[in-house]
């Protein structure tokens, strides 16, 4: 590449919130048809250079160019050259249009010339498979839908750039994998660039380059395959971009020097011996509707003491709701559950009393300090004297909280705030502990202590947790998953039985490395439609392994799409959630 192929250049970029420097002296560049992503946590940056970029939010220093044009000298004349789709499921749409009225009504605001339109319509329909649904009002659309639907509206001019700000977060996996065929094909074929924010460390391995963020500040730039290699040197193993943005993270907090790569905190979670005397947990039929909407339909299952149990699904599956009738917050429709003994529908008061929740936006006081904030939880439960205090130092210990319990909670890293709302929730020694996506947006270095703890706290105290997430990797960490979509319960079982319950239905996995991976998917994906990505890893499934493996070997030599290492894998929870969720009739 030379500086003539650049369509997007930052230089010293700056952008403070009061105190908070949200965006610290960025330099970086985008060549034109890659797909580069901004990688890293909630509060990194991300979403605040893509606002700059699209010129709608003014940086207090630095320079940026797109498509050859000062965005901060004429950020209304960058507008027609760039695609913007804001954080969030479909907050570009309106609820009362159809598909194809969105897209008439942004050709209109774009200025697109009639005759351009039609052929913009028939390629974007195409390249998202919303053809079908295109007199389907916006609110009777999926969350994968969803977001297709306004990614079209973004391209409806077929832009030179496209800006992507966290794009599949909380969808499908299966709409995760529709989306990066899409992007992969824009950039392949239509040579857009695209530069994306994701907090999913798998989809880093599907980028040209990365910028791996983390408080306001890039921590390396590089391609995945140049930044495994600069921060794996003297590794052996495999080694992934969480393993190098770990290693990032462990270097910045140490504030210098090698760190350690699996630092001995991230190690992961043994799998608890569970018993299987009398459930901790017992649910059965249990139902919940908001007027017209059946937010959980008729779930059954148990949890056994000590045992991680997981709600696996996206934003809508009715995790959430499952997890507030069965701490005593909602009422349910129908069915029954007990948790520790006590019945949800008549002893709410019981449960709320014996068990730990922390959820989905940690409740603290922002104004408290640490110390202050456990003083108040130990209150709330009743916690006296010698108790209070014995029960303030395991938790604080237990949560690496030492140093911080003089900090008020608004000042406090997201990973710390995390833990002090679980330390919060543990001061009463619950038997049972309720986690609502305890790790939605911190970094991955403190996912993985997150973890840690929680299997510390099922194989020494025999804590049973309930725990939610839309991170696939997360659960390989439980010992049994309820995989949810549209308030169903569609699969049970460990991991390793719903891989075999999936691998029945739909074959084993090849897993092809190709040195020009996008290549190679658009030649494969013809002859292979179902392909998914597992980062930048082709799988494709296949009942006849050692047929298919010469079949792919054959079409990769004859389009010269370079060589490739295939080889027998285990499928990814991705595809077996995808596989299962498709087995039950719940995916459009």
């Amino acid at each position: 590449m030379t500086d003539g192929d650049v369509i997007i250049e930052v230089t010293g970029l700056a952008r403070r919130y009061r105190r908070v420097e949200a965006v610290s002296e960025a330099t970086f560049a985008v060549h034109r048809g890659d797909v580069f992503g901004l990688l890293g946590p909630d509060g990194a940056g991300k979403s605040s250079i893509i606002q700059i970029l699209a010129g709608v939010l003014v940086p207090h220093a630095g320079r940026v160019t797109v498509a050859g044009i000062d965005v901060l000298r004429d950020p209304e004349g960058v507008k027609a050259r760039i695609g913007y789709m804001p954080q969030g499921l479909g907050l570009n749409l309106y609820e009362d249009l159809t598909v194809d009225d969105h897209l008439q009504f942004f050709a209109e605001l774009r200025g697109v010339p009639a005759d351009q339109f039609r052929d913009h319509r028939a390629t974007l329909l195409d390249i998202t498979r919303l053809a079908p649904a295109t007199d389907r009002l916006a609110r009777h659309l999926s969350g994968g839908m969803r977001q297709k639907l306004g990614l079209a509206c973004a391209l409806i001019h077929l832009p030179d750039v496209l800006l992507l700000d966290e794009p599949t977060t909380g969808v499908d996996p299966l709409s995760r994998q529709d989306f990066w065929h899409i992007i992969n094909r824009l950039s392949r074929e239509r040579q857009i660039t695209v530069l994306l924010a994701t907090p999913y460390l798998d989809e880093a391995e599907r980028c040209h380059r990365l910028a791996l963020m983390n408080r306001g500040r890039i921590l390396a730039l590089g391609s995945p395959e140049a930044l495994k290699a600069e921060f794996g040197r003297g590794i052996s193993d495999q080694i992934s971009i969480e393993d190098v943005f770990v290693r990032l993270l462990t270097a910045e907090e140490r504030g210098a020097g090698q760190a350690s790569l699996h630092p001995p905190d991230a190690a992961g979670t043994s799998h608890a011996a569970v018993s299987h005397g009398v459930p901790a947990i017992s649910v059965d039929a249990l139902t919940k509707r908001f007027g017209n909407l059946t937010a959980v339909n008729e779930v059954s299952f148990t949890v056994d003491p000590g045992e991680i149990f997981g709600f696996l699904g996206p934003n809508g599956a009715g995790k959430t709701t499952t997890i507030k009738m069965l701490t005593g917050l909602l009422r349910p429709t129908r069915g029954s559950a007990r948790v520790a003994g006590y019945d949800v529908a008549r002893q709410a008061g019981e449960i709320k009393r014996t068990i730990g929740y922390m959820a989905q936006r940690f409740s603290l006081y922002p104004d408290l300090t640490v110390a202050e904030n456990l003083a108040l939880f130990a209150r709330i439960y009743g916690l006296r004297g010698r108790r209070k205090r014995s029960r303030e130092e395991a938790v604080v210990a237990a949560a690496g909280l030492q140093e911080w319990r003089g900090v008020l909670a608004r000042d406090l890293p997201l990973g710390v705030r995390q833990r002090l709302a679980l330390a919060g929730a543990l001061l009463h020694e619950p038997p049972v502990l309720f986690l609502d996506e305890p790790t939605s947006g911190v970094d991955p270095l403190a996912r993985r202590r997150f973890w840690a703890l929680i299997g510390s706290l099922s194989r020494e105290q025999r804590v049973t947790t309930v725990v939610s997430t839309h991170y696939m990797d997360e659960a390989e960490h439980c010992d049994r998953l309820a995989l949810m979509h549209r308030g169903a319960l569609v699969a049970l079982g460990s991991p390793a039985a719903l891989r075999q319950q999936a691998a029945e239905r739909r074959g084993v996995v090849l897993e092809i490395v190709a040195s020009r991976f996008r290549d190679a998917i658009g030649r494969l994906e013809s002859s292979y439609p179902d392909l998914s990505l597992a980062g930048s890893r082709i799988h494709v499934f296949t009942r006849d392994p050692a047929a298919d493996r010469e079949r792919i070997e054959r079409l990769l030599q004859d389009d010269g799409a370079g060589p490739a290492t295939i080889r027998d894998v285990s499928m990814a929870l991705d595809d077996v959630f995808a596989t299962l969720v498709d087995a039950g009739g719940s995916h459009p």
